[in-house]
């Protein structure tokens, strides 16, 4: 998941940012407020997703339907959230910056959340199937170089993606020096190739790679998913596409539709997963509308447009959504564990998925106040540069 509300900042050879509108030069803006607030609409995918597992419904072939309704979601989650990683930190990255300066700031926002969903998971509900070497393998972010299913999604298994998103921010300095230098009029090619690299992904695992054991309830076998959902290298490809769209944005050369065709596009994609084996609609079917979504959500704050992801209930809901998705499924798992094996009517079954995700934005309003935010404020930046910058901040 990305992390934070977003610092404008132009590669090398990006046009300068005078006026507004949709040409070279765009209006100057501190903040992507509605990228911040579309995080949660993309956790709560991963939510409902997970819910589904929960098995409510009296009626059993509804508790089916609900799966099957929601069976892509999360993997659309993460896939949106691969992308905008790569976009949001090419659109703030920061003239000057060092790699270990960088690296700090990624490290301070993410890990202390990971370690305490970590800690809560083994609490809650993993100590009792997880051994010693799953559980420090999950701790240190290493279970996604596993082609083990169990262990991919050991311990809380949303953190799966985070120990991809690891990768990424240890690739992006000299990635994003790559990619920075490609020419503003060839950047279009290269996006479209590394597009044509992510739809690409599940037809090479289908042609090469072993077709068994299956994962559970899916057509995809354990390598297959593996290899063409989990390993941080394939994923890359996500990422490096979002880094190629901001880039286009920022110079001024994003030809795309705007975000009501874009969520349209998106919901067709969705659509036409359900016809598809399982692992192209992971990989395949959404990427295009992903990025046509986040440029065009972009713009709208670009060109100061209207957006429904800029108010201010939906920016602080985007700012807690990364301890949202580290939280949810413990609070799934253990809202389970106390209802025991009882099943409800659709009515009550849906009223404890919400409470479900209300208890997890409460929780995860504690997490970012009292961890995320006080953290990241106080260790993002090395101990002489906080001095110098309070003793600047002190009136003379």
């Amino acid at each position: 998941m990305s992390p934070d509300p977003i610092a404008l900042a132009d590669p090398p050879g990006a046009p300068a940012r005078s006026g507004t509108g949709s040409a070279a030069g765009r209006t100057r803006l501190t903040r992507l407020d509605s990228l911040t607030g579309l995080r949660f609409p993309a956790a709560l995918l991963v939510f409902a997703y997970h819910a589904s597992f929960m098995g409510l419904f009296a009626d059993a072939e509804l508790n089916g339907d609900f799966y099957q309704a929601v069976a892509q979601a999360g993997g659309l989650g993460v896939s949106f959230f691969f992308v905008l990683s790569g976009f949001v930190l090419t659109w703030s990255a920061r003239p000057g910056d060092t790699a270990r300066a960088f690296w700090r700031r990624r490290f301070v926002k993410i890990y202390p959340n990971y370690v305490i969903a970590w800690a809560l998971a083994l609490i809650v509900f993993a100590s009792a199937a997880t051994t010693v070497p799953q559980a420090v393998a999950n701790l240190f972010m290493l279970q996604v170089w596993v082609p083990d299913f169990w262990i991919n999604f050991g311990v809380n298994p949303p953190s799966w993606s985070l120990a991809a998103e690891a990768v990424f921010y240890l690739s992006f300095p000299l990635l994003y020096a790559g990619i920075r230098r490609i020419p503003a009029d060839r950047l279009k090619y290269w996006t479209t190739a590394v597009l044509i690299a992510v739809i690409a992904t599940p037809v090479l695992a289908d042609l090469f790679l072993a077709e068994s054991p299956l994962i559970p309830g899916e057509d995809t076998s354990e390598l297959q998913y593996w290899a063409g959902y989990i390993l941080p290298p394939v994923r890359l490809l996500d990422f490096a596409l979002g880094i190629l769209v901001a880039r286009l944005v920022l110079a001024g050369r994003w030809r795309g539709p705007g975000m009501t065709v874009s969520a349209v596009l998106l919901a067709g994609g969705y659509a036409l997963s359900f016809w598809l084996p399982y692992l192209y609609g992971q990989r395949a079917t959404c990427v295009i509308p992903v990025i046509l979504l986040i440029a065009a959500t972009a713009g709208r704050d670009v060109e100061g447009s209207f957006s429904p992801f800029r108010n201010r209930a939906m920016t602080w809901l985007g700012e807690i959504s990364f301890a949202f998705y580290l939280l949810h499924f413990i609070v799934l798992k253990q809202g389970r564990e106390w209802l025991g094996d009882r099943t409800y009517s659709v009515p009550a079954g849906i009223a404890l998925i919400v409470a479900g995700a209300a208890v997890t934005v409460l929780l995860s309003w504690a997490l970012y106040a009292l961890v995320e935010r006080p953290v990241t404020r106080r260790f993002s930046r090395p101990r002489g540069a906080r001095s110098t910058a309070d003793t600047e901040r002190r009136p003379s």
